[in-house]
């Protein structure tokens, strides 16, 4: 049976076929099941919708997978990363360009907090179609989401984001271009740049989102490495990103706009 992903809407990837494939798949008889709540500090996401393959049923697990669960050690810290790394190889095997995102992300530059959400993968919106089908085939369970900024999948029982649309805009080429190879637990992947990464995290703050203090850490901890006047230039207007910029200055975080520490 074959795998229909949802990549449409918000002009990322609209065309007609895949209009057609999420009606489709909104009138399917796929089961719905509660997904666990996304990185607060990548965005305030809600709890998703799963929907299987086209037109069947809920797949039973494959026994492939649940024997890796139960592989898995029991701290979910090194499960994340367990996870993170399958996928990565995956993608690596198959030549998809990606950048990893989000709290593994900071990890990979140096972050020193314990991990206890998912592993987000930036991907381009046109690569979608084609990286959901590499994951299912390696045995991964697709969720499509009603965001339409994002694929979710289930690796060794973690959640996994597929993002193609972040901090507003489409992931670009040039974006994973400036991606930096680093080790995660050992294994070398493409990794957003500082500059991209704290950008991804400033724009998610909004009135309904503005949790400073899951990513205030992140700042001090990359604060030489990031582009600040980018930051200040694209975001520096929104009241809750101006208002983050505003803490990092009083804490002597980052220099005030114009001015030297």
């Amino acid at each position: 049976m074959r795998w229909v992903p949802v990549v449409s809407g918000a002009g990322i990837v609209g065309d007609g076929r895949h209009a057609r494939r999420m009606q489709r798949l909104a009138s399917g008889n796929g089961a719905a099941v509660a997904q666990n709540a996304d990185d607060a500090a990548l965005d305030g996401r809600r709890p998703v919708t799963e929907l299987h393959l086209a037109g069947g049923a809920a797949e039973e697990p494959r026994r492939e997978d649940v024997r890796a669960e139960k592989d898995l050690p029991p701290d979910r810290h090194q499960a994340i990363l367990e996870a993170t790394k399958q996928v990565a190889a995956v993608l690596k095997r198959h030549g998809h360009d990606f950048a990893l995102a989000g709290s593994v992300a900071v990890y990979a530059h140096g972050g020193v907090g314990n991990l206890q959400h998912d592993a987000d993968f930036c991907i381009r919106p046109e690569d979608a179609e084609e990286i959901a089908a590499t994951l299912e085939e390696a045995g991964l369970t697709v969720y499509a989401p009603p965001e339409d900024w994002l694929l979710k999948a289930k690796c060794l029982g973690q959640d996994v984001d597929l993002i193609f649309g972040l901090a507003h805009e489409p992931v670009s080429t040039e974006l994973l271009g400036r991606a930096m190879d680093l080790s995660v637990d050992s294994v070398q992947m493409p990794v957003l740049a500082p500059t991209d990464l704290l950008r991804s995290l400033v724009a998610a703050f909004s009135e309904h989102h503005c949790d400073f203090g899951a990513v205030l850490p992140i700042a001090r901890l990359l604060r030489e490495k990031v582009d600040w006047e980018r930051i200040r230039r694209e975001f520096g207007d929104a009241p809750m990103p101006a208002a983050f910029l505003y803490l990092l200055e009083r804490l002597d975080v980052i220099a005030p706009q114009g001015g030297h520490r």
